[in-house]
């Protein structure tokens, strides 16, 4: 059983440079610096809503260095999410084949082949965080895979998910299918497991290049306006979503930070309610007065 999508871990080349990037932009509060042995990595921890970003420095060679050097960019190299049956959950991953790394601080790496491609999740214990900054919490990562239903069976299996709460997605926009594992009901937190469909289109040409893998993560936040104008005033890079019969004094409903705007990942934020619309219930997104 999975709770909530607690935190994700971005592989950089340089953690106090990403650190300046999400602090500036989101307002993300450093809690923490250390090392975590198990990747031969440094770590700086930011909390950002009720979430942690954990930006990891290659300490020397090993598996964080190695996965740098493989995809050749910073990137999303592990996305997080809470339990509170981590040892049965880790029991059962390493039952069904996974690799599972114990960490320094308390998390558990397991890594599933996916295509022949490792995709990592760190499993954590539930914990109560206080909220930093201006998202107000994470709730998806978005794995990308060209079998969308073998690579949904994988992870349901692996970390015990209920598949009568999963719901399905498709955008002609954007080019792809997907399913929501969500973890509960009521609750927005998922695994979003996507295969691209048209690959003109930057989710297909990302796949095209990186294989299986993961794109980005989603939050939510109420001050989403105030991030979108901190973004332009900085000449961040972003793509706003914003009906065009809405005035630009209202906030959009949801917005993407590329990659270079915080240091590697692609992080999406939606306003408050909002992802209810794609995620099975369109009845409880609130409108904009």
């Amino acid at each position: 059983m999975l709770t909530e999508i607690d935190r994700v871990l971005i592989a950089v080349p340089d953690a106090v440079a990403a650190k300046e990037k999400w602090s500036s932009l989101l307002g993300a509060v450093e809690v923490g610096r250390d090392r975590e042995r198990a990747l031969a990595a440094r770590r700086i921890v930011l909390r950002a809503g009720r979430s942690d970003i954990e930006l990891l420095e290659p300490d020397g060679e090993g598996l964080l260095s190695d996965e740098l050097k493989r995809r050749g960019r910073a990137h999303l190299f592990a996305a997080g999410a809470s339990s509170p049956t981590v040892g049965t959950i880790t029991a059962n991953a390493v039952s069904l084949g996974a690799e599972c790394r114990k960490c320094d601080h308390g998390h558990y790496l397991i890594t599933l082949e996916i295509e022949g491609a490792p995709v990592r999740f760190v499993i954590s214990g539930e914990s109560e965080r206080e909220r930093a900054g201006d998202l107000d919490f994470l709730y998806e990562a978005t794995v990308l895979a060209g079998d969308q239903a073998r690579a949904v069976d994988r992870i349901a299996r692996t970390f015990l998910l209920d598949k009568t709460h999963f719901t399905t997605i498709t955008s002609e926009a954007f080019g792809y299918t997907g399913v929501l594992t969500l973890f509960r009901e009521g609750a927005l937190h998922r695994f979003e497991v996507i295969t691209p469909t048209d690959m003109t289109k930057t989710m297909g040409r990302y796949y095209v290049r990186e294989g299986a893998s993961f794109y980005m993560g989603f939050a939510e936040s109420a001050a989403i306006l105030d991030i979108e104008r901190m973004a332009h005033a900085s000449k961040a890079g972003i793509t706003v979503d914003r009906p065009a019969t809405r005035a630009e004094s209202l906030p959009a409903d949801q917005l993407w930070l590329h990659p270079s705007a915080i240091g590697g990942m692609m992080l999406g934020i939606s306003r408050p309610t909002m992802a209810w619309r794609w995620s099975g219930h369109p009845e409880r997104v609130a409108a904009i007065s």
